[in-house]
């Protein structure tokens, strides 16, 4: 509960709201912190974090915010606790962040990583003392919240967001003392009813990425039309619509990836299908090609003219389910009867 706990205790031990400056201790042998925050009524507020030598007294370091917050344990503000990516993260955090078997130092500086969560300032630590370091200080700042460690794979692992649908997670290795990125995956589900799933991998020499797409026609708002599989190769055709306002197809592979779709765009500013209702004949134009899905009762095919030169997919019918002729039972905004 962050503030509140603290505006409770402050309250209780006779004090007024202001300014107050904690004690952090517990988190190094050869270290001590200071919380100092300007106006305890805010969750938000702004102060410093320092980091002290803890038999000299002597500042080491110093970050001043715009935005602290912490939490408070039976009325002390604790170190090195991580909860991540949207729990509980202390405002200093002491480990070891390259994995050269001395701990480093990550200092809250406020709100900055996604969604106003905790962002710090990363210190390694060198034979000369602490010293800022851009590299690692971008992986606590860009993603959510503070980054994580595998110290048994010498992996650093950050995560980061959009709304409910786009998700991103990275692992680094330590290269030259600086993370390097050497897997990204990418899950991003804003082109309903499409899934994109992308990963980046680190070959000794290049990132290689490669995609796939793949659908759930058990989606909510998805009603299929026509389905059926290509004798020749086995792909699955399916014609359906979303809520009831669009038409789409889609040719699915084995392995549940589309391989193609139409239309592209979200979009829609002009009818893409032409439904001959009378031949039961569905067509639609993609760049240099034409498409027509002919359904005759046991024979369904589809006729695909790119350049001039034709092509006929053959379907089978025992894998028919629907019919064209049901576009005819539902007004949809890209499709134009005749």
């Amino acid at each position: 509960m962050k503030f509140l706990i603290s505006l409770f205790l402050i309250l209780i031990t006779g004090l007024t709201y202001g300014q107050v400056t904690f004690t952090v201790d517990g988190f190094s042998k050869d270290l001590l912190g200071k919380i100092y925050i300007s106006d305890t009524s805010q969750v938000f507020s702004k102060g410093w974090v320092a980091i002290l030598d803890k038999k000299t007294k002597k500042q080491l370091i110093k970050v001043s915010s715009d935005e602290l917050t912490f939490d408070i344990h039976d009325g002390k503000v604790l170190g090195n606790i991580q909860q991540s990516p949207y729990g509980e993260q202390s405002a200093i955090i002491y480990k070891d962040f390259n994995f050269d078997g001395k701990n480093d130092l990550a200092i809250m500086d406020g709100q900055n990583s996604c969604y106003h969560g905790p962002s710090y300032k990363i210190y390694l630590s060198t034979p000369t003392g602490f010293k800022l370091s851009p590299d690692f200080t971008r992986l606590a700042q860009e993603y959510c919240g503070m980054f994580e460690l595998n110290p048994k794979e010498k992996r650093i692992s950050t995560m980061t967001k959009s709304g409910c649908c786009w998700h991103q997670f990275s692992e680094f290795v330590v290269e030259n003392n600086k993370p390097k990125a050497v897997r990204i995956v990418e899950d991003d589900q804003t082109g309903f009813p499409y899934t994109t799933h992308s990963e980046e991998t680190w070959n000794g020499k290049t990132m290689v990425k490669s995609t796939t797409r793949t659908i759930d026609l058990t989606e909510d708002g998805i009603k299929p039309v026509l389905i059926f599989n290509i004798d020749k190769n086995g792909k699955e055709i399916v014609l359906f619509n979303i809520n009831d306002r669009t038409l789409n197809y889609a040719v699915i592979n084995k392995n549940n990836t589309a391989e193609f779709s139409y239309p592209i765009e979200t979009v829609y500013q002009h009818p893409d299908f032409i439904f001959d209702s009378k031949q039961n004949i569905l067509t639609f134009k993609n760049k240099n090609a034409t498409y027509k899905i002919v359904d005759k009762g046991n024979n369904v095919r589809i006729e695909i003219n790119l350049d001039g030169k034709i092509y006929n997919w053959t379907g089978d019918n025992h894998t028919k389910k629907g019919t064209i002729s049901d576009l005819l039972a539902t007004r949809l905004d890209n499709v134009i009867i005749n």
